[in-house]
């Protein structure tokens, strides 16, 4: 899908365009044709992706021990010591398996290529390859030395240009991109309803302590049993906002195909945009079925990377804006 002609698409443009030489300067807005991003191939689906930042590393071990912690409370404060046994294994199988999903989803959209463009291939040899028309347009990222497809931006953590990048997210030590998007949206959801679950539970069992001895509805002493219920009822209620707050923006940027880091730039309506149905289906993997709820089934409407052909070596082009045919 080739976007609408646009002048400037990213500031990391501006250094090429004011540089000597018509393969730098400015083209007229009919002549600036971006190329579409299914003409650019993606990095390796193979390899795992892991980000090696420490702010990113420390977060996501925060989030983990956060729902261990919820989930210590849930079951050997208020679960396990209660009389009803029905009551026990209901919240106890629901909870726990919110819980088990939102740490799956956790795991893949931190350890999913959000939509990585290969670092390098700004050379001449991979732009012939494409076999691109006169006229054409490709830009070139200056520090990643990569060939930017439409809509794709670069990332000071990632260090690599991500496709419709959403926002770098320290808490799954990741961008949210094109590949990722779908995992990340699970995750939310997921952690805002175990929050949910959390609060109601800790209400019942504050109600259910107050009608009986306070040292026959926990195991543990009143007094811990009430700081480990507040500290709860403290977690749940901050992650609930944060996490429905997060679900619905990105809920939204799906549905009115627009990227946060695309409405900050105010890149908005520079490309054809895809109906929300449709969009969902995309980010989503696919018509709408139970796969969209599970963290576990990949994304079968994107396109494999092994039917790419290798990338020719050479020598990176010097020049940010590069109009074909190459000069």
């Amino acid at each position: 899908m080739k976007s609408p002609v646009h002048r400037c698409r990213d500031v990391e443009h501006s250094r090429g365009q004011s540089g000597a030489g018509g393969g730098t300067s400015c083209l007229q807005e009919e002549q600036r044709i971006p190329i579409s991003k299914d003409v650019i191939t993606s990095s390796s689906a193979s390899a795992m992706w892991f980000i090696r930042d420490a702010c990113g590393i420390v977060c996501a071990i925060i989030t983990w021990l956060l729902v261990l912690y919820a989930e210590f409370v849930v079951l050997f404060v208020m679960l396990l010591p209660s009389k009803n046994l029905m009551y026990s294994i209901v919240n106890g199988t629901l909870f726990n398996t919110l819980a088990f999903l939102a740490l799956a989803s956790h795991l893949r959209a931190m350890c999913t290529d959000p939509g990585a463009v290969p670092k390098g291939n700004a050379t001449k040899e991979y732009i012939e390859s494409l076999q691109l028309k006169p006229g054409q347009v490709v830009y070139k990222c200056p520090k990643c030395c990569s060939i930017k497809p439409d809509r794709a931006h670069h990332c000071s953590v990632c260090k690599r240009c991500i496709r419709k990048m959403d926002h770098h997210c320290p808490w799954v030590n990741n961008c949210v991109g094109e590949n990722n998007q779908k995992y990340f949206v699970l995750f939310t959801m997921y952690i805002a309803l175990i929050s949910l679950h959390a609060l109601v539970m800790v209400v019942f069992h504050f109600l259910y302590c107050f009608e009986d001895d306070w040292t026959k509805c926990s195991t543990f002493s009143p007094p811990a049993t009430v700081i480990l219920l507040i500290l709860l009822c403290f977690e749940g209620l901050l992650f609930l906002i944060f996490t429905s707050v997060m679900f619905g923006t990105q809920v939204h940027s799906i549905c009115t195909d627009e990227t946060g880091i695309e409405r900050l730039k105010g890149e908005t309506g520079k490309w054809r945009k895809v109906p929300c149905w449709e969009a969902m289906q995309i980010a989503f993997g696919g018509p709408f079925s139970l796969s969209w709820c599970s963290p576990f089934s990949g994304l079968s409407c994107k396109k494999s990377t092994e039917d790419h052909v290798a990338i020719p070596q050479g020598e990176i082009i010097e020049e940010d804006v590069i109009e074909i045919p190459l000069n």
